[in-house]
Parts: structure tokens; sequence; C-alpha cells
């Protein structure tokens, strides 16, 4: 007999099998997308520059891939599901529902971070396919795994109430979430850079993302991975808050 409720465990089931369901959709993009990352910035231009902070170039872009993978597909995966509840008018079975507007944003969340987790995963088997792949700090590296792609999750709930359509899911994945996983230090050392670049790059979260999972696979961060971890655990629970009160008020559910 489950212990959780029937209505949330029902919901949570069928968003996680509606991305199962299209393997050839979910899957197969980013594990495309990722043989060529590795194929070229890894194995060619890690020929050249060879190693940063004694490890070896293409091992050092690894976690950074995995976090743009994963939260990507993360957002990717809530976003569309709101949207696509809105936009064919059966978002209106759950809020007519006996759930709670806290178990429905739990259940949607918990899908895209499943989701989210899943590439992350797949992902890491790439690259072991290219490298040896060690885990040094297992429990930091499912820690920061859980609260990235939770978060980019309940981030992908409010893109999909708030986006009008399509283009704006795609703008916001794009044009927003992988520039500042570029920029935050995927594939170069934030200590390369000039001082003032180096400060304003410890404005950008994804910043001590990529640095935990960093640690989390080879025991190396450039920012302090108790601290990373405490503030995206906390900002989390907020962003997982505001989606509940937004739930609340029908924003972007009812016209």
């Amino acid at each position: 007999m489950s212990l959780l409720p029937t209505g949330f465990t029902t919901l949570t089931k069928r968003e996680i099998q509606r991305f199962l369901r299209r393997p050839k959709n979910t899957f197969a993009p980013p594990l495309i997308t990722n043989i060529l990352y590795f194929s070229v910035f890894g194995v060619i231009l890690g020929q050249r520059i060879n190693e940063i902070q004694g490890i070896p170039y293409i091992l050092f872009i690894l976690p950074g891939l995995v976090v743009l993978g994963a939260i990507s597909n993360a957002f990717e995966n809530a976003s569309f599901s709101i949207f696509h509840g809105r936009w064919n008018d059966y978002i209106h079975e759950p809020l007519t529902s006996p759930l709670s507007y806290t178990e429905m944003v739990s259940s949607y969340t918990i899908a895209g971070a499943s989701r989210g987790l899943i590439v992350g995963v797949l992902i890491s088997i790439v690259g072991a396919v290219f490298t040896p792949v060690g885990i040094t700090r297992p429990l930091y590296l499912v820690a920061f795994a859980l609260v990235i792609t939770l978060l980019f999750s309940s981030i992908g709930i409010i893109g999909g109430l708030w986006a009008d359509d399509w283009d704006d899911l795609t703008m916001m994945n794009q044009f927003i979430l992988r520039p500042l996983v570029f920029f935050g230090g995927v594939f170069y050392s934030i200590e390369e850079l000039p001082p003032l670049l180096e400060t304003l790059s410890l404005l950008n979260p994804m910043v001590y993302m990529v640095n935990g999972i960093r640690y989390g696979f080879l025991g190396a961060s450039e920012v302090d991975p108790n601290l990373s971890l405490a503030v995206l655990t906390a900002l989390t629970a907020a962003v997982a808050l505001v989606n509940v009160a937004l739930f609340k008020r029908g924003y972007g559910l009812t016209e």
C-alpha cells in the first residue's frame, strides 16, 4: 500500500511516463549533442589545452556538460508540461481534482527533475566512453544533482505559466539558460580570468552549480561547495514556494 496520496502519485507517474514514452525525442538529442561536445571540445581542443588545474581538459569539462544537459531538460520538461496543458486545456484536470496546490507543483517538479537526472546520467556515460570517469564525492554529487534539477524544474514551471507561445519557452532555454551555463566555467577556469571578470562570474549562479558537480566528480572546486549547496537549496525552496503561490492565484492557469 502506497504511503503517498493516490492523486499525487498518479499525476507524477503520468508526467514521467510522458517523456519516457518518447525516448528518441527526449534522450537522443542530448546524447548526440554531447557526443559532438566531447569529440570537438574534449578530444580535439583537449589535445591543445591538455590540462586545467592539473585535470585533463576532457575530464574538466564533463561536469559542466552534465549540468547543461540536466538543467536544460529539467526546465524543458516542466515548462512544456505546464504550457502544453494550458495550450490544450487539460491543465484544468489536475486543477479540479482533490490535489492540493503543493501536490500539483511537487508532481510537475519531480517529473522534470527526473528527466534532468536521467539525462545527466546518460551524459556521464557518454563522457566515460571518451575518458575514465570517477566519483570522488558521491554524496555531494547526488546532493547537487538533486538540487539543481529540482531548481530548474521549478523555474520551468514559472516559464510554463508565463509563456504566451512556444517561442517564449525556446527563448528562455536557448538565450538565457544555455549562455549562463557556458559563461559559468564549463570550458575554462574562472581563476584564469582577469580579476574584474572573475568577480562578475561569481554573480552567475551557474558557476556554483558547475563547480558543485565538478566537486562531486573530481573533488575540485573553485568555490566553497558547502556554501554553494546551502544557497542553491534555499533558492530551490524559495522558487517552489513561489510556484505554489502562483498556482493558488491561478496565474497563467485561468483566463
